[in-house]
């Protein structure tokens, strides 16, 4: 009794689907993520957010405190009906993420950049803030 194996029982599916010339299908499609670098100095928060496909104005950011929230609209483009789609993963929705940072931020001194997909933000440290949105350039 050197090695203990744990009992799976659902480990043989794939296989078994496999056989039938089947696979497992996902009938939902996971929502977009916004993926995000965070890194600090002695004043300030510096966060870069991929936001790939994303029009900068329909990017919004707010800022309450410490709390950052990040969210876009995506839109699909009209496409032509002339071929027969087999699969379109592209699609309509919206994004957002948010998160807390260990102090809070001075919106009145809080930057924001979209430039190929990517936000970058700059967001100097405070005491004390009130609730506002960051303008995107």
């Amino acid at each position: 009794m050197d090695r203990l194996t744990r009992f799976d029982p659902f480990a043989d599916l794939d296989d078994m689907f496999r056989g039938l010339m089947l696979r497992p299908m996902r009938l939902e499609t996971p929502s977009p993520q916004i993926r995000i670098d965070v890194s600090e100095s002695d004043g300030a928060y510096k966060i870069e957010a991929e936001m790939p496909g994303v029009n900068k104005e329909d990017i919004r950011v707010d800022v309450d405190g410490n709390l950052v929230s990040i969210s876009a609209e995506t839109h699909h483009e009209k496409q032509e009906k002339r071929d027969r789609v087999i699969r379109c993963e592209r699609s309509c929705g919206s994004m957002s993420r948010s998160f807390t940072l260990p102090h809070e931020v001075d919106q009145n001194a809080a930057k924001a950049h979209y430039d190929n997909g990517v936000l970058a933000l700059t967001l100097p440290k405070k005491s004390h803030s009130k609730p506002s949105a960051i303008a995107i350039q």
